[in-house]
């Protein structure tokens, strides 16, 4: 049977995100009016802005030290990738060139991600299982920090990146999630 979303661990919660994700990918994929390809999209859009906070915020830094730190840095560097295309895909319309071209490759930079993170020995999920950290505190963290997350991007903030030119690195570079200090 399958788990309840109170009842899944950090791990379980990220890949329901992801599989959440591709479905709205598919769905766009197959959709033949615009409204309905920019329905998609903006849907994609908020749920990647809501998954990256989860993992950047609560997920990532509890990982850091814990396991390969190159995947880590990777994740990031990925995270803002797509930010980028986010940011432009949620300013644009279907009428724009490239609109359908970018949410492709935004969809495709999501699925190269997801595959370095679900690996099954060597992937970053595995690693941290293996690193003994607590999945069920940071899914309570996860699943409480996803409500505010979400009404702030549904509010209409912009998904910020950590690692371009400009941006403080020190929050990729932290080893304590955010707020753990308060718990």
């Amino acid at each position: 049977m399958a788990q309840s979303y109170e009842e899944m661990d950090a791990i379980a919660l990220l890949k329901a995100d992801h599989r959440k994700v591709e479905e709205i990918f598919a769905a766009f994929e197959k959709a033949t009016t615009k409204a309905k390809k920019r329905a998609l999209a903006e849907q994609a859009c908020l749920e990647l802005k809501v998954h990256t906070v989860l993992e950047e915020e609560i997920f990532y830094p509890a990982c850091r030290g814990q396991i390969e730190g190159d995947l880590l840095d990777e994740g990031y560097v990925e995270h803002d990738t797509a930010k980028l295309l986010i940011n432009e895909i949620e300013a644009a319309s279907p009428d724009d060139e490239f609109y359908d071209a970018k949410v492709k490759v935004l969809s495709e930079v999501i699925e190269h991600h997801v595959e370095e993170e679900e690996k099954r020995s060597e992937g970053m999920f595995s690693q941290a299982r293996a690193a003994g950290l607590d999945m069920d505190a940071l899914a309570d963290a996860m699943r409480a920090r996803k409500v505010t997350a979400m009404e702030e991007f549904q509010a209409g903030k912009l998904a910020e990146t950590l690692t371009l030119e400009g941006d403080d690195t020190e929050k990729a570079l932290m080893d304590t999630p955010m707020g753990a200090d308060a718990r």
